[in-house]
């Protein structure tokens, strides 16, 4: 297999080149609106970075006097980059996703590194904060960014951003053009990129990889790009054919073995999950082709670069906000990659491995498997745009922090007027504990899991569903009640609106007329997020006394610990689960001339 094997589900690789960005990298998953299962737009984005720490970014909307400056801070490291013109207002953004419904998420891809600005003022996450400052549609966001690099100039690496609004979604590769300095300027400031409407009813993922190729020169409904993106790479000595075969992915970030395995597994595992494992995607003709998604394995391991995955497809049913959180939770369960399958996984199918990526081992390099789910994520989310509602109610934020896979989500309404203390900004940070802050008590959680992660992480789990599906139900009562209270603060405006003479739409109107509104979706945004805290403080120390020591202590089915029959202060009974086969059998083959009892 050109120079790789799999040996007990790891692979060996004689050289294992994995993308810079990999270790702390990201996932989106794209659900257009004929692809959910309530005509919403859905985008799951997980912040996974060693340095970041989870909590929920939030700024009211404002007015801007004339010659108002807005800083720049590099979002990854905290640089001072520079400064930019305001704009006369701003919109309110909470999170990704502000008060009009606008989602903007990202992945990483790194893309050149010969085309690396230093010199530009804005980077990647600059820019997705002020479009969701100033823009209300992804097209408006699009331009917006693309703008604002011709302008001020880019200084990140190569990045893939997810926009959408209530009605659309577009995915968006840029890189920036490197240096040419001359009297102090940079000559190439500025950066190359593509950007691709997901066609409605269709699902599409990214995952630190530049996955947009070839794309349609002459079709503005679906497809923008920048005015030199090929004849850049002409000028480079990158691409040499006819304009309609240029492929962008090839030419500014090509792929490597990293690329496949570290990145592009993780597009074909939510695709797998997804699609129930059939891709039905549109191929070159434009016919619609359904093939198995083992057809792409070889691919997701890092074997064949030529076996690309399609950018979009087909869903196997209408997907819900719970779908989309869950595939985030993924490990590869039930593939060939599955993280649980091999003795990395230790004696209780730990879905992880810790960094770095790769070890080496007799003159060989391996790989750290990483999946979907990761111990190193800040924050996580997955926004919903519902056009059917006005955009004051529209927009729910559904938020958690650290490791998808034992952490919930709860929902926040982006028109609230303020964040739940345990996600606000300040209460706490990577290097300080905050018993108030989310972030510490799900990596409380999450840690715990590490150490009997069979055992524990299904308990966990049930709690997360029990919580989810909860929510689901009860995010429809805040909608009904919230539609009495639009519907009345409607009347009054639009009665004001025709007594002084000026146009009114009540369906984008998030301002002051709308108090009322907002008020209610504030308290419940605000109390579900402290009440869940709360309960998952008390898990946690649920966790401790069940699973002490490697220790299960059965409990009642109101949750009460059994007891033994002379004290209640005593369990009745204790299990030990011990270890899985995979465990006993290494530990029986390496060991066992020890470790073998005896008559």
């Amino acid at each position: 297999m050109d120079g790789k094997t799999i040996i007990g589900g790891i692979l060996v690789a004689a050289a294992l080149l994995l993308p810079a960005s990999s270790s702390e990298a990201c996932t989106n998953v794209i659900i257009t609106p004929g692809a959910s299962a309530d005509g919403s737009v859905l985008v799951s984005y997980a912040a996974d970075s060693h340095w970041l720490f989870g909590e929920l970014y939030y700024a009211p909307a404002a007015d801007w006097k004339p010659g108002s400056m807005r800083k720049i801070f590099d979002w990854d490291s905290g640089r001072y980059l520079g400064e930019i013109e305001q704009v006369p207002h701003t919109y309110q953004r909470v999170g990704n996703m502000n008060e009009h419904q606008l989602i903007i998420a990202e992945t990483t891809f790194g893309g050149r590194h010969e085309l690396a600005d230093r010199h530009g003022i804005l980077d990647y996450g600059s820019l997705i904060y002020i479009a969701l400052e100033r823009c209300k549609t992804a097209r408006d966001a699009i331009k917006c960014m693309t703008d604002l690099v011709e302008q001020y100039g880019y200084c990140s690496e190569g990045e893939t951003f997810t926009i959408a609004d209530k009605n659309e979604v577009w995915i968006m590769e840029m890189v920036g053009k490197g240096v040419i300095m001359k009297n102090g300027r940079n000559l190439n400031k500025g950066a190359v990129w593509v950007a691709r409407r997901v066609p409605d009813g269709y699902i599409c993922a990214h995952a630190n990889q530049a996955r947009i190729r070839t794309f349609p020169l002459h079709d503005p409904d679906n497809c923008l790009y920048s005015k030199d993106v090929i004849s850049f790479a002409r000028k480079k000595e990158w691409f040499e054919g006819e304009d309609d075969q240029f492929s962008f992915a090839d030419t500014y970030c090509p792929l490597d073995f990293g690329a496949m395995r570290g990145c592009e597994a993780r597009v074909w595992s939510a695709f797998n999950i997804l699609s129930n494992g059939w891709f039905s995607y549109e191929d070159e003709t434009g016919r619609i082709v359904t093939k198995d998604a083992s057809s792409w394995l070889d691919h997701a391991l890092g074997h064949n670069a030529d076996n690309r995955l399609p950018l979009f497809i087909q869903p196997a049913k209408k997907m819900t906000v719970k779908d989309i959180a869950d595939v985030m939770r993924d490990h590869y369960e039930g593939t060939p990659l599955d993280m649980t399958q091999d003795i990395g996984a230790g004696g209780n199918a730990l879905p992880y491995r810790w960094r770095p990526m790769e070890f080496e081992f007799d003159g060989k390099t391996y790989v750290n498997e990483r999946a979907i789910a990761t111990q190193q994520t800040g924050f996580w989310f997955v926004g919903q745009a519902r056009g059917a509602f006005p955009d004051v109610i529209g927009g729910i934020i559904w938020f958690g922090t650290d490791d998808a896979a034992t952490s919930y989500l709860t929902p926040i309404y982006t028109n609230t007027t303020k964040v739940p203390k345990c996600f606000e900004v300040g209460n706490g940070n990577m290097l300080t504990y905050s018993p108030t802050a989310s972030f510490w008590i799900n990596n409380r959680v999450s840690n715990a899991c590490y150490r009997m992660y069979n055992q524990m992480a299904p308990f966990v789990r049930k709690e997360i569903d029990a919580f989810e599906k909860d929510q689901l139900e009860k995010v429809h009562e805040a909608d009904n009640r919230a539609l009495d209270l639009y519907k009345a603060a409607a009347e009054k405006a639009v009665a004001k609106a025709q007594k002084k003479g000026y146009d009114y739409d009540p369906k984008t109107d998030t301002g002051s007329d709308m108090m009322s509104v907002k008020r209610h979706l504030t308290d419940y945004s605000v109390t579900t997020a402290q009440n869940q805290f709360k309960a998952w403080s008390k898990l946690e120390e649920t966790l401790l006394v069940k699973f002490i020591d490697g220790n299960v202590k059965p409990q009642n089915p109101d949750g009460t610990f059994v007891h033994s029959e002379f004290s209640k202060n005593q369990p009745g009974k204790i299990d030990w689960p011990g270890y899985t086969e995979i465990w006993k059998e290494t530990v029986a083959t390496e060991h066992g001339a020890i470790l073998e009892v005896k008559e």
